[in-house]
């Protein structure tokens, strides 16, 4: 019983939790002249993947791997269909130059890269398909070269904060209030993940359809709500960073970190969702590409949520 309350408190914690982030990120970016996405991409991102780290580290530990891989590999078809989606309906999102040339192609390679390490099993045995300790190694290796370009950005970039609606507040306050919002985030992620995965096995679903869609959908719900919430204040950019910046996160850092923990073991099936993130990645530079602003409209924000729907439904077929 304890769990359907503490499902229902989650949510709470978590739209709150949201809030708070975004508004203490946004005032040390006005304090220190930073852009929004480079918060969205580091501060924010962080905090919002908190969540799937603890659900990757829980699973690696308790030897539930396809928990892991379904967790990380559906939360960024998530975040880039279902959120981007719900963002874009909210107020359309412009997207940068960087961004749709450097940072989601980044994550485009990420995934590849994930892809290769497991099907290649270069440091397994032959007929073996995992995410070795070895192959975590070199993912973590990309993730700091991508912190290494988040870094020289920010020394380009400057604030873009044009709205009076950010205040500049007291550095301890701000600090607090990300601090705060983690906090909300990481609690109200856990307890709806827990209410959740209670209610998905009451009714004999596998662990990697869980992974898939409760869990990746449970642990992407801050990414969700915070994006929702930067993109209702206008703060676009730290919707969009907050999605690009995550889904590198989930593939390089957290997947790293939780094959060094313990090898992955990989199902090749999962292949199917490799691809998934492939063609989300790939349409979402083309909705910026073609049409005549850099900018994903209502439009191609509701195309977005039913390219989900769609996957959701082939996910319940393929069982």
């Amino acid at each position: 019983m304890w769990v359907y309350i503490l499902f229902v408190i989650g949510f709470i914690f978590l739209i709150k939790g949201a809030d708070l982030l975004v508004e203490g990120a946004s005032s040390i970016g006005r304090k220190f002249n930073i852009s929004s996405l480079i918060l969205g991409l580091t501060i924010v991102s962080f905090g919002t993947s908190l969540p799937e780290l603890l659900v990757n580290i829980i699973a690696s530990y308790n030897n539930n791997p396809e928990i892991g891989v379904g967790n990380i590999l559906g939360s960024n078809i998530a975040n880039i269909l279902l959120i981007l989606g719900v963002a874009a309906l909210i107020n359309p999102l412009p997207i940068t130059k960087n961004t749709y040339f450097i940072e989601v192609p980044f994550s485009l390679t990420a995934t590849l890269l994930v892809g290769f390490l497991a099907n290649a099993s270069l440091f397994g045995k032959t007929n073996d398909f995992l995410i070795s300790q070895y192959d975590g190694f070199i993912l973590i290796f990309f993730f700091i070269l991508f912190m290494g370009y988040v870094y020289i950005v920010s020394k380009q970039k400057k604030s873009e904060f044009d709205s009076d609606e950010f205040k500049e507040m007291p550095m301890a306050k701000s600090v607090l209030l990300i601090l705060i919002g983690m906090v909300g985030l990481f609690f109200g992620g856990q307890w709806v993940v827990d209410g959740a995965v209670q209610m998905a096995r009451a009714m004999n679903m596998s662990e990697g359809f869980i992974g898939l869609t409760v869990i990746a959908i449970g642990t992407s719900l801050p990414e969700l709500v915070t994006s929702a919430v930067a993109a209702f204040k206008k703060n676009t950019d730290i919707a969009v960073g907050n999605v690009v910046g995550s889904n590198i996160f989930n593939l390089l850092w957290i997947l790293g970190i939780s094959s060094i923990i313990k090898p992955i073991p990989y199902d090749v099936i999962s292949n199917a969702d490799i691809f998934m993130i492939i063609a989300s990645s790939t349409a979402l530079i083309l909705a910026v590409v073609i049409g005549k602003k850099p900018i994903i409209s209502r439009w191609e924000g509701l195309f977005f949520l039913i390219a989900y729907a769609w996957y959701i439904t082939f996910l319940v077929e393929r069982g």
